[in-house]
């Protein structure tokens, strides 16, 4: 008789021990995987227990305990159908006290399903994927404890060796190269670190294939991971001792927050724990990485997602040294010029290959806040990440084209691909021969303008650009990058050694400084900004309104830059001023640093500037009023942006839905530029529309002449500023703008092609 659910906490061990005697009883698999649903549904007080196995691309349920017996092998779901499709498909649990409310519930009448309110479901997991889901069911609503659900998820996990043994798994369905294209195929994801590579596809490593989940000795397990965390911490000390980059930079702070997590007690108990539920030390690490996964995927947080991935690269590190399959592709070392693929990579394992024969990575997850992001750009190592299944489409020792900067990743290309992309890389070592050769040529109109360009930067790696770039300073140096890449907030010692060391770095060159822009797309995993859930964080609580009401924070930014700054000038520029009075409230924060730092005798700098950034369109309407109060004020093109269209650039959908060379940007700035002129206020662009030849252009036709843009985007912009007729474009834009053009994109790549403007 199923008994009611019970409010104690019910462990794995309790169904491990029943799954134990019926792996070893015999019987055919049917009667196993019958006598499975009704221990499982006794352990845990359900009504029902169900399984569903994938065979031949559809869930069939193949065993339960509750539900129609006349309905086994009968009811199939595709995946995604219904709530056990929704778990196979998406790979994640499902914890419902009422099913009916999820958006993907389906009723199947032949299951007998209808009175059953309650629904919890994981999936059961071969080589990363979902072969299967088991359910349970429950009359009265019940969301199962977190304990429950894990044992749930071990007791899947168990299924998965059980169910791959007796045969029941399509196991050329999970993974069969031969039904993959063999022909050419173009993917694209997210350019995380940009530039062009030819290579041969190398997988970074091979499953671990857990050939054992139960164990038959648990303090025996438990000794064999002791033995491995001791291993993976002398790894990882080693990795972090050896890694050179010529300059030290922020990859530093990024491997020490790596080594946090390799010592982090919370995950060697979680996986403990489930060694105590009865689990192989192999079959422990995995269910834990499970876990891991799943969470992940329900993540949107990209900075807590991206300590998730650490740890996650971390366990597939630790579960090859337990299980002795130590074999990567680094540690078996490169053979010939390689693109490595991988569903992710944490920074270790990308500093154990061989820089010479490594030249790409394709990742089907990664972001561009990663960890990985940052020591590949240390490395100069282009990556494209997000690439959606990637290792469905690349076998290994396929030749790929890896082409960032377009967004491509050409799979076994063809002849003619392999000749226009070699025409492609001599065609960009040409233009970058040539944009080297400007590199000491003043940026100055044909008709003699001189144009202020600057470059954008937030790295201590980024410092080395100014020389090599030749640009004239650092329009934008985005402060919260040191926040982002920090395992905790640093200290104010730690602030100021950081901002002494980019200000040595810059010589005579000047620097803005931006207060700290956290907040929005930019959250910090040990600062909380908001204490509730925005429904459009770039809008709500972030950059200068955190700074404010978390005074701590920006007083001890604050009293760290003007310390750093003793004897030359400082820049301080604050972001997302809609209103005077918040830039007044900001700049007191300065002057009473400043004041007390002076009360104590400290050195001071000669002077601080101090300047905002044009991002809330409201400000512009208050320009006139802070005229007197502004030493400098500089456009954000990209919030500014999706601002002025209500159009959030995050979102994949309106991305390029809108343009910047727009009437109603081109109009507004256009505006504001000559607003600015009249009340003598310097005025400069930061953001991505300025690094773009042809837009850049529009800007100095509207009469910006300061643009501080990305490294890579000074030697094409300089290009074309040393081509242009200034006042003719000028003229150009202003007639233009007086009666707009269905296309003022064509329009303009139209006159400067007639005016031999240089668009790279």
């Amino acid at each position: 008789m199923v008994t009611t659910p019970t409010s104690s906490l019910v462990t794995a061990r309790n169904i491990l021990t029943g799954l134990r005697s019926i792996m070893a009883s015999s019987g055919n698999a049917q009667a196993k995987l019958n006598h499975v649903v009704e221990t499982i549904a006794e352990a845990v007080g359900s009504e029902v227990c169900s399984i569903y196995l994938l065979r031949e691309g559809l869930l069939e349920l193949y065993a339960t305990q509750g539900l129609n017996q006349d309905a086994v092998h009968v009811t199939k779901l595709a995946l995604g159908e219904g709530l056990t499709g929704y778990i196979a498909k998406n790979v994640e649990s499902l914890n419902l006290d009422e099913a009916t409310s999820h958006p993907d519930f389906q009723y199947r009448p032949e299951t007998g399903e209808d009175e059953f309110r309650s629904f919890a479901g994981v999936p059961i997991i071969r080589n990363e994927q979902a072969v299967g889901v088991l359910c349970a069911q429950h009359i009265e609503p019940h969301k199962y404890s977190e304990e429950e659900i894990e044992a749930f998820e071990t007791a899947a996990m168990v299924l998965s060796e059980l169910i791959s043994n007796a045969g029941l798994i399509d196991e050329n369905d999970v993974d069969d190269p031969a039904k993959r294209n063999n022909g050419a195929d173009r993917l694209s994801g997210l350019q995380l670190v940009k530039g062009k590579a030819s290579g041969f596809a190398v997988y970074h490593q091979p499953r671990v294939k857990i050939e054992h989940t139960v164990a038959e000795d648990t303090e025996a397990e438990r000794h064999r991971v002791y033995s491995a965390f001791d291993k993976m911490r002398s790894q990882i000390d080693q990795i972090a001792n050896l890694a050179e980059f010529g300059v030290d930079g922020e990859h530093e702070e990024v491997l020490q927050t790596y080594k946090m997590f390799a010592y982090d007690e919370g995950w060697s108990r979680r996986i403990n724990e489930a060694i105590d539920s009865g689990l192989t030390a192999e079959a422990a690490i995995e269910r834990v990485q499970q876990h891991t996964r799943m969470r992940m995927r329900q993540i949107n947080d990209p900075l807590l997602a991206e300590r998730m991935h650490d740890l996650e690269d971390l366990a597939n590190r630790l579960l090859r040294i337990v299980s002795g399959q130590m074999g990567t592709a680094a540690t078996m070392g490169l053979h010939h010029d390689t693109i490595l693929v991988a569903r992710n990579l944490g920074p270790a394992e990308l500093l154990e290959y061989d820089r010479r024969r490594l030249k790409g990575v394709v990742l089907e997850e990664g972001s561009l806040t990663a960890h990985v992001t940052i020591i590949a750009r240390a490395m100069n190592i282009p990556i494209l990440g997000q690439v959606k299944n990637v290792r469905q489409y690349v076998r290994e020792n396929d030749h790929l084209l890896l082409n960032v900067d377009d967004n491509a990743l050409y799979v076994r290309p063809s002849q003619s691909m392999e000749d226009a992309f070699k025409a492609q890389i001599e065609l960009t070592n040409k233009k970058r021969a040539t944009y080297t050769a400007l590199k000491n040529k003043e940026p100055i109109t044909k008709d003699g303008t001189r144009i202020t360009l600057n470059i954008n930067a937030g790295l201590r790696d980024d410092m080395a650009m100014l020389d090599l770039t030749g640009a004239d300073g650092i329009g934008l140096f985005r402060t919260e990058f040191q926040f982002l890449v920090a395992a905790t907030m640093p200290s104010r010692s730690v602030q100021l050694r950081f901002y002494r060391d980019v200000l040595h770095a810059a010589g005579d060159k000047p620097i803005v400084f931006r207060t700290v822009d956290i907040g929005g797309d930019k959250p910090l995993p040990y600062f909380q900004a908001s204490e509730i859930r925005e429904e459009n964080p770039a809008m709500g609580w972030r950059a200068l309104r955190v700074g404010m009401e978390r005074d701590a924070l920006m007083k001890v930014q604050a009293r760290s830059l003007i310390e750093a700054a003793a004897g030359r000038k400082l820049n301080i520029m604050f972001p997302m001023i809609a209103e005077p009075w918040e830039f007044d409230q900001a700049k007191a924060v300065y002057e009473k640093q400043l004041d007390f730092l002076r009360s104590r005798g400290k050195p001071l700098p000669l002077r601080i500037r101090y300047g905002a950034m044009l991002e809330v369109p409201a400000l512009a309407e208050c320009l006139d009023l802070m005229a007197s109060r502004l030493d400098f004020l500089s456009i954000g093109t990209n919030d500014l942006t999706q601002f002025l269209f209500a159009a959030d650039r995050s979102n994949p959908k309106l991305a390029e839905r809108f343009d910047w060379l727009s009437p109603a940007i081109l109009r507004f700035i256009g505006r504001v530029s000559r607003q600015v002129k009249d009340l003598g206020i310097e005025l400069g662009i930061c953001g991505e529309m300025g690094g773009r030849p042809l837009e850049a252009m529009a800007l100095l036709g509207l009469g910006l002449k300061r643009l501080s843009i990305t490294p890579a985007s000074v030697g094409p912009v300089k290009a074309m500023i040393c081509s242009l007729d200034l006042k003719a474009a000028q003229e150009q834009l202003s007639s233009m703008l007086s009666d707009p053009p269905a296309n003022p994109r064509a329009v303009l790549e139209e006159w400067a092609n007639k005016h031999e403007v240089d668009l790279g």
